[in-house]
């Protein structure tokens, strides 16, 4: 019997009134005498949800889980968490990530668990669930669902998000039928799984086995390989070994993986959502994060990872490739990885890729042949965004990499999409698409809307990339010129609120600058003209969610949600 005091035993370890009560009403689900010997209780946080699609194969995956789990002599629980799947949730997933998060903080906090199995896989699923086990500070191991298989179309692959934004710009500009549109939509989500592109699903699952959460090789696997199953029935096995020696999530979530995420996610060619997610979870356990620290440590790194929407191929030739291990061997070798981080196998990280075999050079591209040269996230600073804003080079245009332009303003995605396909809109390729009100106030929830598609009279042309700004995120599956997450987002009255039809705008990468070109005082005379939009609902959570999210610069979590509060024991409630 380990000497790790387990929080079980607060609950299931006592011969008292209480004791008898727990334990009573557990053995009406048909569990023995036995399983309240002391054993580990590793709760398993599911996520499955039917309006989930990317998650909905985990209500099988899960079982695989307990059998790993009972093997290794544990107890397993399952309990659901909140899904917040990124297809179907209106206004935008993103407004309830820190609902999730709160719902498996409370779920962990308030019931007799030891360890916890992160089920992780949708896009903001994986973020959420991290926050929520970081503020308790358990042992906490992840389980990714893994992606789906690569589409077909015609013959040819096809990637989800990014070939759908291709298609959807195509019938605009009068080069695919409307009927090829719909027939394509078959073609690709062909399995269970999430997005086979490099969004932000297959970004965040990556970004959690680089910082050591997740079993080595695991976050490639697709999801209907067998390989996914054993991967979910060892992970159940290792959760009852992290209760035993109480690897606690903080002792694997230090600096160095977070270090580690950032140089991977710039190889990788990830999604920029991952710079919210990374600071917000940093965030949760008191681990220092900025900005600046995307920026100088994705700086030198290049993009290995020739995948969709950087590159050529799918995830699931990222897994025949060689997976994750394989990139982290790359940046290993030289010396772009804290190679003595500790991961839930118990090694270190550089004792698990030391070996990583590379099965094809052209989906993991050797260092003096990457996909990019420079990749990472660049951060961007200047009088219109203070507080910064980020631009993913790999997804970009290099000859809009430093641009001038005039300022075509939207000051709401309904404006926008009231006026884009507009025959007199007053635009050209030189112009800056400029978005507004759609931050993490604004939207609220900030949403996926930056990458805004182009108006249909300049597709018609061949003009496939305009620079584009706003206050809102872009889908990890999306391409182009685009900055993002400028902050202070506009909704708070930062100087993007005070953008002008004709105002110009100059966008500099290598600088990282962007600036606009009205005179102080002009901006003086708009800002005391500016009111602030009114929040869009006045109670219930996303009143919660106005008054109390932060801004894209520090993660866009609560205010109140900052720091670790640990997984005490609560209060007998009998």
């Amino acid at each position: 019997m380990s000497k790790v005091q387990r929080r079980s035993r607060a609950w299931f370890g006592r011969a008292d009134k209480n004791g008898f009560i727990h334990r009573s009403w557990m053995k009406n689900q048909g569990f023995p005498d036995h399983l309240f010997d002391g054993r580990p209780v590793i709760g398993i946080a599911n996520t499955y949800s039917e309006l989930t699609p990317c998650n909905a194969h985990f209500k099988e995956l899960v079982e695989w889980v307990k059998r790993g789990v009972y093997e290794a002599g544990g107890f397993p629980l399952e309990f659901p968490v909140f899904s917040n799947g990124e297809s179907n949730l209106r206004p935008t997933s993103m407004l309830y990530r820190n609902l999730a998060a709160m719902t498996v903080e409370e779920a962990i906090r308030g019931n007799p668990i030891d360890g916890v199995v992160l089920c992780t896989g949708c896009d903001k699923t994986t973020p959420a669930l991290l926050m929520g086990a970081a503020s308790c500070d358990v042992p906490a191991i992840v389980l990714s669902g893994g992606p789906m298989l690569a589409g077909n179309y015609k013959g040819q692959p096809i990637g989800s998000g990014t070939d759908l934004f291709r298609f959807a710009e195509a019938v605009k500009a009068g080069t695919m039928t409307l009927a090829e549109f719909l027939e394509a939509e078959s073609c690709m989500s062909r399995s269970a799984g999430h997005c086979m592109t490099m969004g932000t699903a297959s970004t965040m699952n990556a970004l959690a086995e680089a910082m050591g959460l997740s079993l080595p090789g695991s976050a490639a696997v697709p999801a209907v390989d067998a390989r996914r199953r054993v991967n979910a029935y060892l992970t159940g096995m290792r959760a009852v070994g992290l209760v035993e020696e109480d690897m606690r999530i903080s002792k694997i979530l230090t600096r160095a993986a977070f270090e580690n995420a950032i140089r991977t996610c710039a190889a990788l060619g990830g999604s920029t959502n991952a710079v919210i997610h990374l600071i917000a979870i940093a965030g949760r356990l008191g681990v220092p994060l900025t900005l600046e620290d995307w920026d100088e440590l994705g700086r030198g790194v290049p993009t290995l990872v020739d995948l969709k929407p950087s590159g050529r191929f799918l995830a699931e030739d990222l897994f025949y490739a060689g997976g994750l291990p394989a990139v982290l061997r790359r940046l290993s070798e030289h010396g772009l990885l804290h190679d003595h981080a500790l991961t839930v196998n118990g090694k270190t990280i550089g004792e698990n890729v030391k070996n990583a075999p590379c099965w094809n050079d052209e989906v993991i591209r050797p260092w003096d042949r990457p996909v990019v040269a420079e990749g990472g996230i660049v951060v961007l600073r200047g009088n219109l965004a203070p507080d910064g804003a980020v631009l993913k080079p790999s997804a970009a245009s290099p000859h809009l990499l430093r641009h001038t332009g005039r300022a075509v303003v939207f000051e709401t995605i309904e404006h926008y999409r009231a006026r884009i396909e507009d025959p007199a809109l007053e635009v050209d390729e030189n112009s800056v698409l400029v978005l507004k009100n759609c931050g993490p106030k604004g939207y609220p929830g900030m949403a996926e809307v930056g990458n805004m598609g182009l108006p249909p009279k300049l597709l018609k042309r061949g003009i496939t990339d305009m620079v584009r700004i706003s206050d809102a995120r872009m889908s990890g599956t999306a391409y182009g010129t685009v900055v993002l997450h400028v902050a202070p987002e506009a909704a708070v009255g930062g100087p993007l609120a005070l953008v002008r039809d004709g105002d110009r705008i100059a966008l500099d990468v290598p600088a990282r600058r962007l600036e606009l070109h009205v005179p102080e005082e002009e901006l003086a005379r708009r800002r005391a003209m500016w009111t602030p939009p009114p929040p869009a609902m006045h109670s219930g959570y996303w009143k919660l969610f106005h008054d109390h999210v932060l801004q894209a610069d520090r993660g866009c979590d609560f205010d109140f949600l900052l720091g670790c509060r640990g997984a005490a024991v609560p209060r007998d409630s009998h």
